[in-house]
């Protein structure tokens, strides 16, 4: 019996120790969901504080782009009563597209050329429906001109000026600048509008002869649009060939040009898009949407005219269409049958651009 009776008493002792065990596992437990909650509750309350948006631009965007941004703080400050803060990078928009892509985790891109936003598409980071935005993606547009020492002391007035003996040129390389691709772009279409009015119809040999015939004339074919323009300010050349935008951008702090916009020039097209993947991994989407919706409000798009670009709001244009004429031959991309073309048949290894370069 009393066997028996101690046998009763481990049994209740190891019940109660049991009993406790689970008990503090449960508090544990309890405890553990309560910090998890907390955590969750902090990141909430993050989420309703500041927010950081990280733009990636290409660098001829930026002193409009710069007074862009404050306007915008205040904007979604007295909407939604959230502060936003930038982090931004201005490069070539070939190397920021590279970037980007590389993983550089911009919330925006704001880049030259169509081309650029596309890379990002083929990288899986930014959604094929990016073109569905107003004006296609475009939140700015220029055209290609031509940029003369003061006076224009050789009488320039159109690319076709530009094969005179003697007639220094200067232009980027369109394999190492994407915005210089505009440029040849424009040389070219140029070409294929002379072959149209002397021939009645569209000639791509003559029109690759006739890029040919300016190219003799290069005097420096540098790796950006910038590092061309700075060649032409320390006085190499006579004529640059360049965005418009720029060039204001320059003349508008004293430099000494006359710009020349010819009869026949392409209309250059600037994209932006949202970063679909690296807005979902920081959770930016909302404000990045907005910041975008708000580069084609009349506000924005009066600084970008004030900064030499052409608004793609045609009210705002209107009140800029002094500033800005329209070129009698003005022409766009889908003249030379679009970009997928131009890529193919300009830009291809074996193609026009590269057969120029090789004199062939």
């Amino acid at each position: 019996m009393q066997s028996t009776g101690a046998g009763k008493s481990r049994r209740a002792h190891i019940s109660g120790l049991l009993a406790a065990i689970l008990l503090l596992s449960v508090l544990l437990s309890a405890c553990g969901n309560s910090d998890d909650n907390q955590q969750q509750a902090s990141a909430s309350s993050s989420s309703d504080g500041d927010v950081t948006l990280v733009i990636g631009a290409y660098s001829v965007a930026k002193d409009a782009v710069g007074e862009i941004l404050p306007k915008f703080q205040t904007y979604w400050k007295e909407k939604t009563g959230q502060n936003v803060n930038f982090q931004e990078s201005y490069e070539a928009s070939g190397t920021q597209a590279r970037a980007i892509a590389g993983g550089f985790e911009a919330d925006v891109a704001i880049l030259s050329l169509e081309g650029d936003i596309d890379k990002l598409v083929k990288a899986g980071l930014v959604k094929d429906s990016w073109q569905d935005e107003p004006y296609h993606g475009m939140i700015t547009r220029s055209v290609v001109v031509l940029g003369t020492r003061k006076g224009n002391p050789l009488g320039i007035h159109s690319f076709q000026d530009l094969t005179r003996p003697g007639v220094k040129v200067l232009y980027p390389n369109p394999k190492t600048s994407g915005g210089a691709q505009w440029d040849i772009n424009a040389i070219y279409g140029a070409g294929l509008k002379q072959s149209e009015r002397t021939e009645g119809k569209k000639d791509p040999a003559a029109a690759k002869a006739f890029l040919a015939a300016v190219h003799q004339n290069i005097e420096s074919l540098d790796k950006s649009g910038r590092a061309s323009m700075a060649a032409f300010e320390y006085g190499v050349g006579d004529v640059i060939v360049t965005y418009e935008n720029e060039l204001l951008a320059r003349m508008a702090k004293g430099a000494q040009y006359d710009l020349v916009i010819p009869d026949d020039t392409i209309q250059i097209e600037n994209p932006a898009a949202v970063v679909d993947s690296y807005v979902d991994k920081h959770g930016t989407r909302k404000v990045a949407e907005a910041f975008l919706d708000y580069l084609y409000t009349p506000e924005a798009q009066e600084i970008f005219a004030k900064h030499g670009f052409r608004p793609v709001d045609e009210n705002v244009f209107k009140t800029h269409a002094a500033e800005y004429p329209i070129p009698s031959g003005l022409f766009d991309i889908n003249y030379l049958g679009g970009w997928d073309e131009v890529r193919s048949t300009l830009y291809s290894k074996r193609g026009i651009w590269y057969q120029v370069l090789a004199g062939i």
